[in-house]
């Protein structure tokens, strides 16, 4: 099994990456909670408390070549099986730094436990906290490996108008302790990944998140 998922992650973010050999790190789950995969440049990870052997088996058994196995249908699919997990989609994986000071944009915090968003952020991420803007909600909580992870909605008729990117540029100043801040975005909601990129989020690879 490889190092800690965390550390994989911190060290991503920072700019080193595993080395672009075609391989495959195997890591345990940094969590009951939290299994999947993650796509480099030419490296993959896949953490998830699985036998090693069975793993290369089923890559394998893709008939792909070692780059793309690890996100092939047939293995996430024999994965999911045998977990009894499921998956929605494989995400665009995007990560930035931290800035100082207060966010520029209006923000009211949510300190109602029961909000409906705030009960949804709670079954993937701890220590959620939400605000909301004018049209527009941002949510910080910590995720996989403890990462501190930011999401955003806007409401329809506000959109087109920059508060996706606002809120994705203020989750960088609300970040605690100057950590980096990550995000997923689905490929093919390119409005969503649009804003992030344009609040300074940079493409870090792709993640297929198994939930139980």
């Amino acid at each position: 099994m490889g190092e800690a998922l965390a550390d994989l992650l911190d060290a991503a973010a920072a700019g080193r990456f595993p080395p672009a050999d075609g391989g495959v790190t195997f890591t345990p789950q940094p969590s009951a909670r939290d299994a999947g995969v993650i796509a480099f440049t030419a490296h993959s990870v896949i953490f998830v408390d699985e036998d090693p052997d069975w793993l290369r088996a089923e890559l394998a058994a893709t008939g792909s070549d070692q780059l793309a196995a690890p996100m092939h249908p047939r293995f996430l699919a024999a994965l999911l099986q045998r977990t009894g997990r499921r998956t929605d989609t494989v995400d665009l994986l995007t990560v930035a730094t931290a800035r100082p000071g207060p966010p520029p944009l209006a923000l009211r915090e949510l300190g109602d436990p029961d909000h409906p968003r705030v009960v949804r952020a709670r079954r993937h991420r701890d220590d959620v906290r939400v605000w909301s803007a004018d049209g527009g909600l941002l949510v910080l909580g910590r995720g996989v490996a403890g990462r501190w992870e930011a999401a955003v909605e806007v409401d329809e008729p506000l959109r087109h108008r920059g508060l996706g990117r606002a809120l994705a540029a203020a989750a960088r100043h609300l970040v605690p302790g100057g950590a980096p801040v990550w995000a997923q975005q689905a490929p093919g909601n390119a409005r969503s990944v649009r804003a992030f990129q344009a609040a300074g989020y940079r493409p870090a690879g792709s993640e297929a998140l198994l939930t139980l």
